[in-house]
């Protein structure tokens, strides 16, 4: 009968609790178990600071309001709190994979972290298959972890990256965890992101990446997870299969999503486009806009020597 007994899960679960809803849940559960400051619980939400703090506050005053007792659940109640969980893990991850602040493109520390909690939870849970496609997504994407900046700290797009330091062992992990998480009915969003992520580790070259195959997968994740961010996601790879003018199109329907108002990637990815389809001046104002909006020194330095490339 399984139980989180390892402490770290054991908060994980206790602070996922199903009388918050299931965003005040993630985001409690990332600012009070995981310690990530409440900024970076903002940029994980694509909200303001002010907005996040508040929120974060009416969760706990609902605790207290209600009397909401802090016990472990049991066994049977697990697989409920399961989603918030893992999307704890994959938000801590996330921020620390890219850090939102500061002056280093990643923070380790946060990322290892969320390595060591899905680990722990594929040992609670061996037979959950959105558990295997989350350590399979965490460890696809932290086997770069070397080649993401260059050593001046230059962030390094995947294309540029030295895939033969990619940390082989971890991405043929990830491969089988990914294979096994497949063979469900109906696979989730982690085991479709995980899928997604290992077809980019596994390529031999970044030219003999399977769009096609990645543009597919998108598709399905989008039909069980639509979100904007995913389908910004999709719109990259829709610019390798079909060209950066289809792709455009989609980033202007995205553009009408308030949702993605203040998301620093949307007008990264439109400037990229528009480069390509030599709309510098265009390309140029969209540069601008996501340095505003980064607060990430590694990815405002890259996106600098793009802005300067549409004026040579």
């Amino acid at each position: 009968d399984p139980q989180p007994t390892d402490d770290p899960l054991r908060l994980l679960f206790l602070c996922c609790h199903p009388a918050l809803s299931p965003e005040a849940q993630v985001a409690l559960t990332l600012r009070l178990a995981c310690g990530v400051a409440t900024p970076d619980v903002a940029a994980a939400f694509l909200v303001q600071e002010s907005t996040m703090a508040a929120r974060l506050t009416r969760a706990k005053k609902k605790i207290v309001a209600a009397r909401i007792p802090f016990r472990m659940p049991a066994s049977a109640q697990l697989p409920d709190r399961l989603d918030a969980v893992l999307t704890v893990v994959h938000l801590l991850f996330t921020t620390g994979h890219t850090a939102p602040t500061g002056t280093a493109l990643t923070r380790d520390d946060l990322a290892e972290h969320a390595v060591r909690l899905a680990r722990l939870l594929r040992t609670l849970m061996p037979d959950e298959p959105e558990v295997r496609g989350l350590l399979a997504l965490l460890l696809s994407n932290h086997a770069r972890r070397t080649t993401r900046t260059a050593p001046d700290g230059r962030l390094l797009l995947l294309e540029e990256q030295d895939r033969s330091k990619w940390d082989r062992t971890a991405i043929a992990e990830a491969d089988d965890l990914v294979v096994a998480a497949l063979r469900a009915a109906a696979p989730g969003r982690f085991a479709l992101q995980a899928a997604i992520a290992t077809l980019h580790a596994t390529a031999p070259t970044y030219a003999e990446t399977d769009w096609s195959q990645i543009l597919a997968l998108y598709d399905s994740l989008l039909r069980t997870w639509p979100s904007p961010v995913v389908a910004l996601n999709r719109a990259v790879v829709t610019a390798m299969v079909h060209g950066p003018s289809a792709a455009l199109a989609d980033i202007e329907e995205l553009e009408q999503d308030a949702r993605l108002a203040g998301y620093r990637y949307l007008p990264a990815v439109k400037a990229d486009l528009l480069r390509r389809l030599g709309r510098t001046t265009a390309a140029a104002a969209a540069y601008e806009r996501a340095m505003e909006l980064s607060d990430n020194d590694a990815e405002r330095a890259f996106l600098a020597m793009r802005l300067a490339g549409t004026r040579t």
